[in-house]
């Protein structure tokens, strides 16, 4: 008898899942300003790549080290006030 109520509970437990899964899916995760954040990454990416080059890409390297620096401090901040 332990050992069917004890089945029986875990069973129970093991298909809560299968009843609440439909209303945590019923809104679905959007991420805001998705176009931002791949601009942010493609520029880390960027910038990483300048940083290990072998080259100064004929004297304009440290300028887009800055450029990239600059733009991804703003893009952050830009998305720190985003409130909506």
């Amino acid at each position: 008898m332990k050992k069917l109520i004890t089945t029986a509970f875990l069973i129970v437990f093991l298909m809560l899942p299968v009843f609440f899964a439909p209303a945590v899916q019923a809104e679905p995760w959007h991420e805001r300003h998705p176009e931002i954040r791949k601009a942010l990454h493609a520029l880390e990416n960027a910038k990483q790549d300048l940083q290990q080059a072998k080259h100064d890409f004929g004297g304009h390297r440290e300028a887009a080290l800055q450029a990239c620096d600059a733009a991804i401090v703003q893009l952050r901040e830009a998305l720190k006030y985003d409130k909506h």
